[in-house]
């Protein structure tokens, strides 16, 4: 059966005949078009109208009036429970031809009727339900301990018998799609109960809809049942009344989105498959951090100088021959060839990142140090052109997350990210925005992401570049830094000093470390000048911090 569109303009009644809008139809650029007043969708020029969620006035078919009470064989619906419902059935011989769903309005009176042709499975109305309340609802009192509602009539009648008949059943007019604005018209009624129990069907739309619903009650009323079937008449059918009775029981109390009960969490309380551990390179730092995981931010930070761009490259490198994860990086200083030759340099103990050192090894050298790093297709690496936007970062990460399997990212770095910017304006909301991005990008994908950003120059004739103590208040911009991430990481060094040894000393200073909660310094790396390289060593300053 097709429902004509032809027309229907902007804002024109809807054809539903349950539905009383008279401004709430709209077809859309692609033909096809959706009631907002009982959210029934229309298809594009044929609009057929066969499913339980959508009822269709059919002026062409005779009336069908009523009919004789009897069994639903073929969902093994007993007569009892037909009649208790007022369903009645239309016979052709011993076939059954059509059901019919009678709805009654808050007065006790018969108004119209859903007719369902068993042959085609078509529904339309006789009469107008639009007033009419949920089905069943006449049957039953407001008040008592439970009452379920569920998307169909055949579904209503199933539970009602497998439960005993012991509670109301009603079901939705039109289905999941008319979910929310059926309770909204029947709360008064359905909020009496102590319990409301949602046993919509298992696809999509249902789990939708139940969640669609529940809110609309106070805590703790709503259930949701978890079914393995399709519906509830699929147990009825297969003689599984005593499974479907255990899921309804077992029917969770709804709680909003992202709220568990921390019972629910059992023996995967153990389970520490939630994240992966790689240790620092460095033992003392592993001795206040417990390493790096998965699911973390990890922030790393100092002035101009201090060897930031030497401890991301021990890290790349430490990571790749401690795990077997592939690795993103977002360099946004340096182009990718750099990225690959700061790799390599730490396999090879050489700073291949200087044309000129480079030069000094042989081909077959480079390219073996090329396929015992890069060349493992572990690594994948940002190729950008010029200033990028936020949103194309965050795009990035997410695409190296969940595309290319990236457990680790480095980004380097944050600053660089927000002045770059062309219409920056507020540095410091700029930083809170991005920062929250990333932090729930890192919820989102559960991988380690590791950070580094500037500080600003601190108060006083010293800068960081003569080794001043890094607090969280110097990180550049904005607090959002410090409470977003999980550990913030400070190096200092004194590029002044006169004592070769003290000059090439980066102090790892833990500003922040959720994790263990244990600050302060946390070891010392010298930076070899012929290697390239940063190494764990005793305290070289006279006096301890």
């Amino acid at each position: 059966m097709t429902v004509s569109t032809e027309g229907f303009g902007r804002g024109s009644p809807c054809p539903n005949p349950e539905c009383d809008s008279s401004d709430a139809y709209k077809i859309h650029s692609d033909g096809h078009a959706h009631c907002f007043s009982c959210d029934t969708r229309f298809p594009a020029k044929d609009v057929n109208m066969k499913s339980e969620a959508t009822v269709v006035s059919m002026s062409s078919k005779p009336t069908i009036g009523n009919g004789t009470y009897g069994a639903i064989t073929d969902r093994k619906i007993s007569g009892s429970t037909t009649k208790f419902y007022g369903v009645m059935l239309k016979l052709s011989g011993t076939t059954i031809t059509h059901h019919i769903y009678r709805y009654v309005n808050s007065e006790g009176e018969h108004i119209g009727s859903k007719i369902r042709e068993t042959s085609t499975k078509k529904f339309w109305s006789e009469g107008n339900i639009t007033k009419a309340g949920l089905f069943g609802q006449h049957l039953f009192k407001a008040g008592g301990k439970y009452i379920t509602i569920c998307e169909g009539e055949i579904d209503a009648m199933s539970i009602y018998e497998m439960t005993g008949s012991k509670w109301p059943v009603v079901s939705l007019k039109n289905g999941a799609g008319s979910a929310v604005n059926n309770c909204k018209q029947e709360f008064e009624f359905l909020s009496k109960f102590d319990n409301v129990v949602l046993c919509f069907d298992s696809d999509k739309q249902g789990r939708e809809a139940a969640l669609a619903v529940a809110p609309l009650f106070e805590p703790n009323k709503c259930k949701i049942v978890s079914l393995t079937h399709k519906d509830a008449n699929e147990y009825l059918k297969k003689g599984e009344r005593e499974k479907f009775v255990q899921e309804w029981w077992n029917a969770k109390t709804y709680t909003p989105a992202g709220i568990i009960n921390l019972h629910d969490l059992g023996d995967s309380l153990y389970d520490e498959n939630f994240c992966e551990t790689c240790l620092y390179p460095w033992p003392m730092m592993n001795e206040k951090t417990y390493g790096m995981r998965t699911g973390e931010l990890v922030c790393f930070t100092s002035g101009a100088g201090m060897g930031k761009s030497s401890i991301m490259r021990e890290l790349m490198h430490h990571i790749m021959m401690n795990t077997k994860d592939n690795i993103g990086v977002l360099a946004l200083e340096e182009s990718i060839k750099n990225t690959a030759f700061n790799i390599m340099s730490v396999e090879a103990n050489a700073r291949l990142y200087i044309k000129e050192i480079r030069n000094q090894y042989t081909n077959e050298q480079l390219k073996d140090w090329q396929q015992k790093t890069v060349g493992s297709m572990r690594f994948f690496a940002f190729d950008h052109f010029g200033s990028v936007s936020n949103d194309e970062i965050l795009d990035r990460v997410r695409y190296m997350a969940k595309a290319l399997e990236c457990k680790w990212i480095f980004l380097d770095h944050l600053s660089i990210l927000v002045s770059g910017q062309e219409d920056m304006g507020d540095e410091r909301k700029s930083i809170d925005v991005l920062m929250t991005k990333l932090r729930s990008l890192v919820e989102e994908t559960g991988v380690a992401l590791l950070l580094v950003s500037h500080l600003r120059r601190p108060s006083g004739d010293r800068g960081h570049e003569d080794g001043t103590k890094v607090s969280l208040s110097h990180l550049r911009g904005s607090a959002s830094i410090a409470h977003l991430s999980d550990s913030v990481i400070a190096l200092e060094r004194n590029q002044q000093a006169p004592d070769e040894v003290e000059a090439n000393t980066t102090t790892i200073r833990i500003l922040k470390n959720r994790y263990t909660g244990d600050t302060g310094i946390s070891c010392y790396l010298h930076y070899d000048k012929e290697t390239g390289r940063m190494t764990q060593i005793d305290n070289p300053f006279m006096e301890n911090e």
